[in-house]
């Protein structure tokens, strides 16, 4: 009776719903029954997304039939073997035309999402776009290049849902900024991909789309939470993507899924037009960037983007473009290096990947030099996690209203929810025995008042000030470093947030830093898995042995890090490491 009286006399939305249960039949039910209408209706909008995302697939079938039959001759293997550099050269000079390559990649595109889920939403306006772009005479840099983009990156007439419910009815009006200049250059978004939950985790989850998983082994974590996009690239579906990352969300699925990807400086690309569940955090530096196959794609986008239109459409993006004396120069490098960032112990096969490039790049010339970052425990946790959670996570933890937390979020989202004062009492509680674990506890209870953030970012300032001098007394160039690899098992990203200190340091400082895969898991790294205990021996070093494990052949990369503004010596020195890496490889 009362669920037939529900539709009658409540208002669909609103808080005075539960106000009139609360006199119809007691408070105590009343919310019992709020929440269960609520759920419902959760319920229902997540099923509608589903069968949107469903519809989309859909059509994307047909374009690709319908374009088939009229075009039965295509030489779709040729056009996927193609590197973008390659392919961008064809297309310029005609003898591949945008309609095949576009349909090719529409059809792989959904071959990979059929098989992992990495495929949210098919942008059915890039055929109008393509009839566009034939009739334009200045060809751009990106010229008929199909091009995926993150769920968050705002395109026009789409939802940027974040992986949450509370997103989920703003449609969007008009491009980001990331996007028109894309469009400008003649790329053709076609596709936007998947992204964990609230996208502060490093998995690729959510309720409303579900689980991506990674391509090269799908009982592993593609990474996140540019995870859609990372699933996508490995498995073939795209040549080009854009990530977003602030605390390595670009940098971990690169890795996890063998990928290269970077990492630019905030606010040398546009972030205008994107969507997120922490907006107006200013602690941490978030960033937009690319994630591609090789180098060479990396550097290709780059010089397309850093254009006129780019600072044109936002002016506070430093009129900097691609400075190619940069990334052409062959001087030796002086290069910092270190295998293991003290906070988490790296696996076996991230402290070899180093190692073996470390000497790949001495036997070629350049100047190692072992570099420790300073303070390092200080940065993640006081520096990044106070940071990044400085409210205390009250922003995050309100766009869950209405929702329902996804299930490989739920430990990260019940441990913010925790009252600071029971954090606190946990910290002491914890500190004797997991001192980490502690510090963490603490960290997330965030800084408490506007006069402790302004000292919170004089002490980012002076961390930087002291980091830059470390280096400059070395006289570095730039750094090699681990990246947190590799892949990880379902579920466990959820787990260990705080094994992301190997990026999380870059986004503190705000530099450049690029991932390059070098190397594959062995057999023999996986028997030196079993004798690893981490740095504290605590519950979190048990998990990262258990996530890292059964991963032999998965890739496992390096990061390579610039100072400042400096993105053209950072994918400079990502080339060498990947060419000496190729060679190496044709010569056995």
């Amino acid at each position: 009776m009362i669920q037939e009286k529900l539709g009658e006399f409540l208002p669909k939305e609103g808080i005075n719903s539960q106000a009139v249960l609360a006199v119809a039949c007691g408070s105590a039910a009343a919310v019992l029954v709020w929440k269960w209408v609520s759920r419902r209706g959760i319920q229902k909008k997540m099923e509608a997304a589903r069968q949107w995302q469903e519809r989309s697939l859909e059509q994307m079938e047909k374009v690709v039939w319908k374009f088939k039959q009229k075009n039965p001759g295509v030489q779709s293997d040729f056009i996927l073997s193609l590197s973008l550099v390659e392919l961008a050269e064809k297309l310029r000079e005609e003898s591949l035309s945008p309609e095949n390559v576009l349909y090719t990649y529409i059809k792989k595109a959904l071959e990979v999402t059929r098989k992992v889920n990495c495929v949210t939403e098919f942008i059915h306006e890039c055929e109008d776009q393509l009839q566009k772009l034939k009739k334009q005479k200045e060809k751009g840099l990106l010229y008929g290049i199909p091009v995926s983009i993150k769920d968050h990156i705002g395109c026009k007439g789409y939802i940027s849902t974040g992986g949450l419910v509370q997103f989920l009815n703003t449609v969007e009006e008009d491009d980001s900024v990331v996007v028109k200049v894309l469009k400008k250059q003649g790329a053709i978004p076609f596709v936007k991909t998947n992204i964990p939950q609230s996208m502060i985790n490093y998995d690729c989850s959510n309720l409303i789309f579900g689980q991506t998983t990674n391509p090269l082994n799908q009982n592993k974590s593609p990474g996140g939470s540019s995870g859609g996009e990372g699933a996508l690239i490995a498995g073939g579906g795209s040549l080009l993507g854009f990530g977003t990352d602030v605390a390595g969300s670009i940098r971990l699925p690169s890795s996890f899924c063998g990928l290269c990807g970077l990492k630019p400086t905030g606010q040398r690309l546009s972030t205008v037009g994107l969507a997120s569940p922490i907006a107006g955090m200013k602690s941490v530096t978030a960033t937009i960037g690319p994630m591609a196959r090789d180098v060479d794609s990396l550097v290709l986008c780059m010089k397309a983007l850093l254009c006129d239109e780019l600072f044109h459409l936002d002016p506070s993006v430093p009129p900097i473009p691609f400075r190619e004396e940069i990334y052409t120069s062959s001087s030796p490098l002086r290069i910092g290096y270190y295998e293991d960032d003290g906070y988490f112990e790296p696996s076996p096969s991230m402290r070899r990947a180093v190692r073996e490039t470390k000497n790949l790049l001495q036997a070629a010339g350049h100047t190692l030099i072992p570099f420790t970052p300073p303070r390092l425990n200080y940065v993640i946790d006081e520096l990044f996690t106070r940071g990044l959670f400085s409210d205390g996570a009250a922003n995050l933890l309100e766009k869950f209203k209405g929702d329902i937390v996804d299930p490989n979020l739920k430990s990260q989202i019940n441990c913010y929810s925790l009252p600071n004062v029971v954090k606190r009492i946990l910290a002491i509680i914890l500190k004797p025995v997991y001192p980490r674990i502690a510090r963490d506890l603490n960290a997330l209870c965030g800084v408490g008042s506007a006069k402790n953030l302004w000292k919170h970012h004089a002490a980012v300032a002076a961390y930087y000030k002291e980091f830059v001098g470390e280096w400059r007394k070395r006289e570095l160039d730039v750094i090699l470093c681990p990246a947190l690899g590799p892949a990880f098992n379902e579920g466990y990203p959820g787990k260990l947030f705080a094994a992301t200190s190997y990026t999380n340091l870059y986004n503190v400082l705000n530099l450049p830093a690029g991932i390059v895969p070098v190397t594959t898991v062995t057999q023999a790294d996986e028997r030196e898995l079993e004798h690893y205990k981490g740095h504290y021996r605590d519950p979190w070093d048990k998990r990262l042995k258990e996530a890292v494990s059964d991963a032999v052949g998965l890739p496992v990369a390096i990061q390579c890090v610039a100072l400042s503004w400096q993105e053209e010596l950072c994918l400079r020195f990502m080339k060498e490491v990947e060419t000496l890496v190729r060679g190496t490889k044709t010569k056995e």
